[in-house]
Order: structure tokens, then C-alpha cells, then sequence
């Protein structure tokens, strides 16, 4: 992964991962032993399935530009559409405490969003690539002269 991308990811993930961290303090005081477990796995997923996303997003923008926007939005939806899938497969788990484990899922989501945006909107990310007006040369006069 490129540096910028790096540096994307690591600025989604990180508040993400300190959001989880104190939703596991609150939820352990609130719901005990297994709040905390439960906000620690939503913690987990929501970092895995949106760092995944962004990786392949990013290789997808370098492969195949033109298919960005439309990847973009179908891969948020997916992501969003399993981590509903997600809750409704433990939502009668007894390893952790199910509704615990959907607010915090719900609440780091939102985390990695605004942290991801922020981030995006902080990048210095170049829209023309400066190759071709970094030569000095004059450009080609392609169009219809008189």
C-alpha cells in the first residue's frame, strides 16, 4: 500500500480502535465480563471489514478508475449489509452480550466514517498527474486549427 493510503487507513483506524477501547471501559462497567467482550468483537469486526473495504477500494481505484464511484458505493453498502448480517447471525450468542455488541458496532462504524473522511479531506491527494506538465515540453495541438 502506497504511504497516502497507509496514512488513510491508520488515521480511520487508530480513533476506531480508541472508540472501541472506551466503549469496552463503559460497557464492562455497565454490562460486566461480557458488554466488554461484545464491544471488543464489534470493535474487531468493524475494523476488519472497513479496513478490508478501503484496501480493496484503493486497488480498485489504481486498476480500474473509471469503476471508483460506482465500487465505492456498492462496497460501503455491502460492508453496511454485513455488518447486519453480522448482528442478526449472534444476536442470540452467549459469549458476549448481543446488544452491547450492536451499539458498539453501530457507534465504531460511524468512528471509522468520520475518521476516514477526515482523513481524506486532510490528504494533499493530486488530481492530474504532474508527468505531463513536468516535462516542459509545449503540449500537441490536437484540435481544429484555422
Amino acid at each position: 500500500m502506497p504511504s497516502n493510503d497507509a496514512r488513510i487507513l491508520a488515521q480511520a483506524a487508530v480513533p476506531t480502535a480508541v472508540v472501541g477501547a472506551l466503549a469496552a471501559v463503559v460497557s464492562g462497567v455497565a454490562a460486566g465480563g461480557k458488554g466488554a467482550i461484545g464491544a471488543v468483537v464489534a470493535t474487531a469486526v468493524v475494523c476488519l471489514f472497513m479496513g478490508s473495504g478501503l484496501y480493496v477500494l484503493q486497488r480498485i481505484a489504481k486498476s480500474l478508475p473509471q469503476l471508483f464511484q460506482g465500487m465505492g458505493l456498492m462496497l460501503y453498502t455491502a460492508q453496511l449489509l454485513l455488518l447486519v448480517v453480522f448482528v442478526a447471525v449472534f444476536k442470540d450468542t452467549t459469549l458476549f452480550n448481543p446488544r452491547v455488541f450492536a451499539i458498539v458496532l453501530v457507534v465504531t462504524t460511524l468512528a471509522w466514517i468520520i475518521a476516514q473522511t477526515r482523513a481524506h479531506m486532510k490528504a494533499k491527494i493530486l488530481y492530474v498527474e504532474p508527468d505531463a506538465s513536468s516535462k516542459g515540453d509545449k503540449p500537441e495541438k490536437t484540435g481544429h486549427s484555422r
